[in-house]
């Protein structure tokens, strides 16, 4: 385990995966039997849906008894930190219970593209990704299915798994599930998209996403603290933060890198991300205000914004 998250370095020799230690003593099995009956009645989410997911109904997400996986492998469009030389092990979950309007992936978290797999096929595939050398195990879209990582996860480090663990999430998260995830995860990377209610319910159809981002991103930082890195620059452990510049937004981002950097930590490491681009339902004729990329001078906005607001840690340097 990491002694100290003091520091922004760590040595790699002195890494060990949080879960090992649970793994060890047990718990991380006991972990896992106690996510499935969260599943029963599923609280898995904000959503609240409370269907019995072991039966195999369906509600918002459209996950049933099994996650499904749209892609996994390495992965060198992750940040620095954890992409590294040899890619971030990335595994696409397929499905979401965010409904972005926007989103990027929307035929793997809306339409479903993907393939249902159990609990040993998840874990082949953490032991393939480690076998092909990458950094990390980065989870992509893990809200909805947390009980179902938690169930090959196990499996997985009695096979040999010792990869730090990424949990990659839209910040749309239960505490159930993130104090499930307490001792398990090394790396947490919440992407904070919008703070006011209104364009949350117009564009990510939640219109309580900002209170749950900023209610799971404090707990995320409680278990795991700043982001350390070891000797070549790698993530080992701790919160890594990203928000994605939106057109005419500029309210919100001032808004969330002062929560981050008053109510989190100055020491928040932060990528400020420009690829947003018109996708999934967005059209001139539909959400035409957000139907175009965002300008330089946006870009140039959000990254003043947090300069100004006291964050100094980027994932690429602005100051």
């Amino acid at each position: 385990m990491l002694k100290s998250t003091s520091s922004f370095r760590i040595s790699s020799q002195e890494f060990e995966p949080a879960y090992m230690e649970l793994f060890q003593s047990g718990e991380l099995f006991r972990r896992s039997r106690q996510a499935l009956r969260h599943l029963e009645n599923c609280k898995v989410c904000p959503r609240d849906c409370e269907v019995n997911r072991l039966e195999n109904e369906k509600a918002v997400c459209k996950t049933g008894r099994y996650a499904a996986v749209g892609s996994y492998g390495p992965h060198f469009g992750e940040e620095d930190c954890l992409r590294g030389t040899r890619g971030s092990g990335t595994i696409f979950f397929s499905l979401c219970n965010l409904k972005c309007v926007f989103c990027q992936n929307y035929d793997i978290s809306q339409d479903g593209e993907g393939i249902e797999v159990s609990p040993e096929d998840l874990a082949a595939m953490m032991l393939a990704i480690q076998q092909r050398g990458c950094h990390n195990i980065n989870f992509v879209t893990p809200e909805h299915v947390v009980p179902q990582i938690l169930e090959s996860l196990p499996l997985a480090v009695q096979m040999g798994l010792r990869l730090p663990l990424v949990y990659n999430t839209g910040a749309y998260d239960s505490l159930d599930s993130l104090r499930l995830m307490d001792g398990i995860v090394d790396i947490y990377m919440p992407d904070f998209k919008y703070w006011d209610n209104d364009r949350s319910q117009k564009y990510l159809k939640a219109k309580d996403y900002p209170e749950t981002a900023r209610t799971v991103i404090r707990e995320m930082h409680r278990q795991v603290g700043d982001l350390v890195l070891d000797e070549n620059g790698l993530a080992k452990r701790g919160v890594l933060v990203r928000h994605l510049v939106m057109p005419d937004n500029v309210e919100d981002t001032e808004n969330i890198m002062a929560y981050l950097a008053e109510e989190i930590s100055r020491d928040t490491y932060i990528n400020i991300m420009d690829q947003y681009f018109p996708a999934g339902k967005v059209s001139e004729k539909k959400y035409g205000e957000i139907n175009r990329r965002i300008t330089q001078s946006e870009k140039d906005a959000a990254e003043n914004i947090a300069l100004q607001k006291g964050l100094h840690r980027f994932d690429q340097r602005i100051a």
